[in-house]
């Protein structure tokens, strides 16, 4: 049976910014070809995208990732039977102790017990649950509760959430509730070398300022680390996982288009309000591939340099577009459908590789192919 992936590559300018910090606040970096890079992690545009697909998606299609368990499903219950409101709480932690999900007291003794770590489950499976507990609740009455462990599995293991669906679900006391990913995202690494700088600032005491007997010194003083650099991005999605995660076409197509979008558009947040980094890429390549994904990092192994024709964003485009043409010349990579688009007449090059297009038409046209090869498998 032929495959269906999705490829995305993207070039993207970021201006002088923090967007993902390590743990000493420094922009993250790492070495590739031998020189220092700047580097995006891909759970920090994993998180950029996930905080994305409410734009693109109902939110009854996406899930939530939480320790607070036990709080989601207890509300719940108390929506669905108010007069099981003071037990809520109780009930939610028997019905996810039945599914697997082990609850402990909380830090703070006034709350809610939580899960020992972040489970990550789908709107559906938060109601499914809940209707279940309040279904054996009315069933026992005053008797005793005893929670079909095997119902509860299954209601917390199906209508799985776009985002569950896409980047998976581990639980590793309860390996039947795994849900393996959909879709791969690379770490972001920029085109170039970089040396990361700082900023040195200060902050006024507005008050003592207006005092004229006072000095005029700073109320604080500080510095921030920074790089700024174009950045090749890469994410993939396999989309026949994903029809088996979420179990429907139609929800594989929509989920599929609200990727692409997200990817593309999104941003780490780190720093924004200090550095207004927002921008959007300079040029964007998608592939409809059915052999295997192909990441094409390669280009920049040796590091783009600011004395190429056309400068850094030319270049790089020119280099994705020959090492993309390169390889599948050399590995016989046919792809099944492929868009570019960007900004201006230097993503030229690249229409060696695919048609150029629009953002809304790229995302179309990959629906559409989704749609048409999904229903070629039924």
């Amino acid at each position: 049976m032929a495959r269906t992936i999705i490829d995305i590559h993207v070039l993207q300018t970021v201006p002088p910014s923090n967007i993902n910090r390590d743990d000493t606040g420094s922009p993250k970096t790492a070495v590739y070809g031998g020189h220092t890079r700047a580097r995006v992690s891909s759970q920090a545009w994993k998180r950029a995208t996930r905080d994305a697909f409410p734009t693109f998606l109902d939110t009854n299609e996406l899930g939530v990732r939480t320790k607070r368990v036990v709080e989601l499903v207890g509300d719940r219950i108390a929506e669905l039977d108010p007069a099981l409101a003071e037990r809520s709480a109780e009930l939610a932690a028997e019905v996810l102790l039945a599914a697997g999900i082990k609850t402990e007291k909380p830090r703070k003794k006034e709350g809610l017990p939580e899960a020992g770590y972040l489970v990550f489950l789908s709107r559906r499976q938060i109601d499914g649950l809940a209707e279940l507990a309040v279904e054996t609740a009315r069933e026992a009455g005053d008797g005793k509760l005893t929670f079909p462990k095997q119902e509860a599995k299954a209601r917390a293991n199906r209508d799985q959430s776009v985002d569950v669906s896409l980047f998976g679900r581990m639980i590793a006391e309860v390996t039947d509730l795994n849900v393996d990913a959909a879709a791969q995202v690379a770490h972001a690494l920029s085109v170039h070398a970089v040396d990361n700088e700082y900023d040195y600032y200060t902050a006024v005491d507005d008050h003592k300022k207006a005092d004229a007997e006072e000095d005029a010194g700073a109320g604080m003083i500080g510095t921030v680390e920074f790089n700024s650099s174009t950045l090749y991005r890469y994410a993939t999605v396999d989309v026949d996982r994903l029809q088996d995660n979420l179990g429907d076409p139609e929800a594989t197509r929509r989920a599929v288009e609200a990727f692409v979008r997200a990817f593309v558009s999104s941003m780490p947040t780190g720093k924004q309000n200090t550095f207004a980094n927002r921008t959007l890429p300079d040029a964007v390549l998608v592939f409809a591939r059915d052999t295997q994904p192909v990441n094409f990092v390669g280009a920049f192994e040796e590091p783009v340099t600011e004395r190429e024709q056309g400068g850094r964003i030319t270049a790089a485009i020119r280099r994705l577009a020959d090492y993309g043409r390169d390889v599948h010349e050399a590995y016989d990579q046919n792809p099944v459908a492929a868009w570019i688009f960007g900004v201006g007449e230097r993503v030229a090059p690249l229409t060696d590789l695919a048609e150029r297009t629009t953002f809304d038409k790229t995302v179309d046209a990959v629906g559409d192919l989704v749609a048409a090869r999904l229903a070629g498998q039924s």
